[in-house]
């Protein structure tokens, strides 16, 4: 058992979504930065999909009621552990009592002020077990259902723990990190950084429709997130994207990463928990093995759009499953199961 003792600004139940309810109009939500959850999961022993709690811009305070093993994903955010320092994609034990506090960002560089990070990801062993719903523990927050009681977590919530014969085997044994995927590469371009992104995007199915300045303003251009962003798309400002020609169309199915270019000119990303058609023109899509980075930009930062084929889509998503694979060799070579369980 955990309890909230302060959620920040919106913390929720997450997993890797619910996939497969698309004609119910069903979104498949789940972790915004599957990669951040995916990280810290097996960084505790758990599958890639467990449940761990999604955590936006820090300021969360966490009680732990029994001993167990925690990893945080995404960015450093200042966390501490009764006062000592955490760092993202590290791995280790707790004692029942002891309090995890999340900061608002940490610097990049001793003498820095801390740098704003949008998303960080709590995974503990055992995972969030709280009851799947459509084959899921994620929160769906527009349809209030999955999750804790289809909501963002309150001050006082008491959230349960999953399979406890693992979480006591997983406690034992010394704390150990892996490389985050910040630092690992996976597409990370030269002076890019939390509030400076880079993102891969295939063109879209009406990519052929705008005007040569539109295409060629998608990948010169630099697009700021605006503050009127959230779980279901970032809202780019920018230069404005024009169609050749303005004729309505019909609604079509959408995906997270798909490009919308509403009559104002201005994209929007769309992200997990977008609406599952639209009547917009896509003019691309980022590529789902960047989906990570755009999940980490905060509000205002700046983002780079850079055109992409196919093969090298392909390419990107291999390269991030072997770096989960990596995490997984680290895993599999300790044996938790005969180490000295951590006492108080």
């Amino acid at each position: 058992m955990i309890d909230i003792l302060q959620p920040g600004m919106l913390a929720s139940v997450q997993d890797l979504g619910r996939p497969g309810y698309r004609r119910l109009g069903i979104h498949p939500g789940g972790a915004l930065n599957p990669l951040a959850l995916s990280t810290a999961n097996l960084l505790v022993g758990n599958p890639v999909g467990a449940a761990g709690i999604e955590i936006t811009m820090g300021a969360c305070e966490i009680r732990f009621k029994t001993d167990t093993r925690i990893a945080l994903g995404g960015d450093d955010i200042g966390a501490t552990l009764d006062g000592k320092p955490v760092a993202a994609c590290w791995s280790l034990p707790v004692r029942a009592g002891q309090i995890l506090k999340l900061g608002i960002g940490a610097p990049e560089a001793p003498g820095q002020a801390p740098r704003q990070s949008m998303r960080t990801y709590l995974a503990v062993a055992g995972g969030i077990d709280v009851p799947p719903v459509l084959g899921s523990r994620s929160t769906d927050l527009k349809a209030h259902f999955g999750g804790h009681q289809g909501r963002a977590l309150r001050r006082g919530d008491r959230l349960p723990l999953g399979d406890a014969q693992q979480a006591a085997a997983s406690v034992g044994g010394p704390a150990f990190g892996v490389r985050s995927p910040r630092w690992s590469g996976l597409g990370m371009h030269a002076g890019d950084s939390s509030s400076h992104v880079t993102l891969r995007v295939l063109p879209g199915p009406e990519f052929e429709q705008f005007t040569n300045a539109a295409r060629q303003a998608l990948w010169e251009h630099a697009w700021r997130v605006t503050p009127n962003s959230n779980r279901m798309g970032y809202r780019l400002e920018g230069a404005e994207l024009k169609r050749k020609h303005g004729r309505d169309m019909l609604s079509h199915g959408v995906v997270p990463g798909t490009i919308q270019v509403p009559p104002s000119g201005q994209p929007i990303i769309l992200l997990g928990d977008a609406q599952t058609t639209g009547g917009y023109p896509k003019i691309g899509v980022v590529i789902g093995a960047d989906l990570w980075k755009l999940a980490q930009a905060p509000l205002n930062a700046t983002l780079r759009l850079e055109p992409c084929t196919l093969p090298d889509a392909l390419a990107a998503w291999e390269e991030q499953q072997r770096y989960l694979d990596s995490i997984r060799a680290t895993v599999a070579a300790l044996d938790w199961s005969r180490a000295t369980l951590y006492r108080k």
